[in-house]
């Protein structure tokens, strides 16, 4: 290659070198601990979600929706859109171009209107609420930016107005105990974990997308995810699913994701809290209440804490998800299934709010 005669242009260049040799040691520092779970199942898991990916796109709708349960909610055409941007595709390119681009049309074109105007509620049918609401939201946080310009002339009007509607939602005049967090309406007086697990990680991934999200509104809600873990006893202790309740597995992974997403990575609770979710681990069953929602946030929430939690976790994802994975390449719906992949494709880290 002809040396550049521009000195600038050589700084930039010699800069871009620097850039790549420490990303690219950074990538392989933090992909260690994921090879040992990985390495073993890496090509069945890409087989395998690529199957779940297939049967997503023969499911859907013209409209974007999907059969089954949940399936005309705007919640699982979010999360069948994050499913396919989780394995690296993009919206109107390549085989599921189209796929994602329907799953975005069809949860812009269901902002419910009130007072005859666009009110930033993203519900179609009255199942999930502000579940559907926050997942959806976290979609179009998460999917702007890559779209065409006329889609994201949409993505621009719409974001701010559902954005702003959970912010509404959280200042609602609580008992001390809620306080900060989100329930199944907008105008709901008291909180779950569940849910504002959900909250966070659509206002997290705004924030990074450059959205004004006040810094007060994430606090608030980390206070009350701390709430959800009860003080006293040593050893290892979950999250609850409100406050002055017993731990449950899937309340655990909602609430070490939500602390790490929102910077508290050396906060003293979740040690404690990742021996919980091991101790108490889904992958020793498959099916059952709240099961795939537990898988999600529990692989999420073990990534992020790496080590041991990823590497025993892992491990066990990997083989119940093979073992019941039907010939569709389906998990029983639209719903299971594209909570599966997203569980099986978090260390893939293609979707930027589950950044380390």
């Amino acid at each position: 290659m002809a040396q550049s005669k521009n000195p600038s242009l050589r700084v930039f260049l010699s800069l871009l070198v620097v850039l790549s040799v420490v990303l690219h040691g950074q990538r392989t520092a933090r992909s260690d601990e994921e090879s040992e779970a990985l390495l073993k199942y890496k090509e069945p898991i890409d087989t395998s979600v690529d199957k779940a990916l297939n049967y997503l796109a023969t499911q859907q709708a013209e409209n974007g929706s999907f059969p089954g349960q949940y399936g005309q909610t705007t919640a699982v055409a979010a999360l069948s859109g994050m499913a396919f941007l989780s394995k690296g595709y993009t919206p109107g390119l390549g085989p599921y171009g189209e796929n994602i681009n329907r799953c975005i049309d069809f949860v812009l074109s269901n902002e419910q209107v009130r007072d005859g105007k666009p009110s930033g509620y993203l519900l179609h049918s009255a199942q999930g609420k502000m579940y559907a609401h926050c997942i959806s939201t976290l979609f179009l946080s998460e999917v702007s930016g890559m779209v065409d310009p006329e889609r994201q002339g949409r993505i621009d009007e719409v974001l701010p107005r559902a954005l702003s509607l959970i912010l509404t939602a959280q200042r609602v005049p609580k008992d001390a105990r809620f306080k900060g967090g989100w329930r199944y309406e907008p105008q709901s007086r008291d909180a779950d974990l569940s849910l504002t697990g959900w909250a966070i990680m659509a206002l997290r991934s705004a924030r990074l997308n450059g959205a004004a999200i006040p810094i007060e509104s994430i606090d608030e809600a980390v206070n009350f995810v701390v709430r959800c873990q009860p003080p006293g006893a040593k050893g290892e202790k979950g999250f609850s699913y409100q406050p002055s309740q017993g731990g449950k597995p899937a309340m655990t992974g909602v609430g070490i994701l939500c602390l790490m997403l929102c910077g508290r990575h050396d906060d003293k609770m979740l040690p404690r809290a990742g021996d919980y979710m091991l101790t108490h681990n889904l992958n020793q069953r498959w099916g059952g209440s709240h099961f795939f929602y537990g898988i999600y946030y529990c692989s999420q929430a073990s990534f992020q804490l790496g080590g041991k939690y990823w590497d025993k976790w892992a491990t066990g994802m990997y083989e119940n998800s093979l073992q019941h994975q039907q010939q569709s390449g389906s998990w029983g719906d639209p719903y299971k299934t594209a909570m599966t992949v997203l569980a099986l494709t978090v260390s893939y880290r293609q979707l930027p709010v589950y950044q380390r």
